[in-house]
């Protein structure tokens, strides 16, 4: 009996969000990059580099930034800026603040409250 090929159905590219862990669409995902030790955000995807994906959400990036995911996941050593990163996601997610919390410059202490 000959078998039939079904059309084939296009499937979306899965990425890791680096602050959940949680694996989504890489379209539901913001690239990153690194580019003079600061993670840059990349939403076109374009920047040349090792990137890595996370999630629009300051929950996300918070994770991340406590994980130090950032460095791992683009295979750096030493802490990453991520203040340009966290500014972006301030104007995206609409929240107040140049910044998100949690968004610091290497070598710089996160407050003990």
């Amino acid at each position: 009996m000959a078998r039939r090929s079904l059309p084939a159905v296009p499937v979306p590219t899965v990425r890791t969000c680096v602050g959940c862990r949680v694996r989504a669409a890489k379209s539901d995902l913001l690239r990153v990059v690194s580019r003079d030790g600061s993670v840059v955000p990349d939403p076109r995807a374009q920047l040349p580099g090792r990137g890595a994906y996370l999630h629009l959400s300051r929950e996300c990036f918070e994770q991340a930034e406590r994980r130090r995911s950032f460095p791992r996941a683009l295979r750096l050593p030493g802490p990453l800026a991520t203040g340009p990163l966290g500014e972006f996601l301030a104007q995206v997610c609409g929240e107040p603040g140049t910044g998100l919390p949690g968004a610091r410059l290497p070598g710089q202490r996160q407050e003990q409250q």
